[in-house]
């Protein structure tokens, strides 16, 4: 469904429920597509994009893999390395 702004004004209810039942709502500016309106998933409740619990979240989700783990003192070590190489 495609709507003009003055018209997502005044049905913005209806459209957020179409929108929650799946429907594509489209809010254009004079003819011009500008914005769409589309359901949160469970996973954007974590917060907006780029906040600290929604990094926390997706981390939690996509875990390094074990041959790319370092300590703290394995990095720390390494950006010494680096440090006395350029001397």
């Amino acid at each position: 469904m495609k709507v003009n702004v003055l018209e997502a004004k005044t049905r913005l209810s209806e459209l957020i429920r179409s929108a929650q039942a799946g429907e594509d709502v489209i809010i254009a500016n004079r003819g011009e597509p500008v914005a769409r309106l589309v359901p949160i998933s469970k996973e954007d409740s974590a917060g907006p994009l780029g906040s600290p619990a929604r990094i926390l979240a997706w981390k939690k989700r996509n875990p390094l893999p074990e041959s790319s783990r370092r300590s703290a003192e394995e990095i720390d070590a390494d950006i010494q390395a680096e440090r006395d190489a350029w001397d």
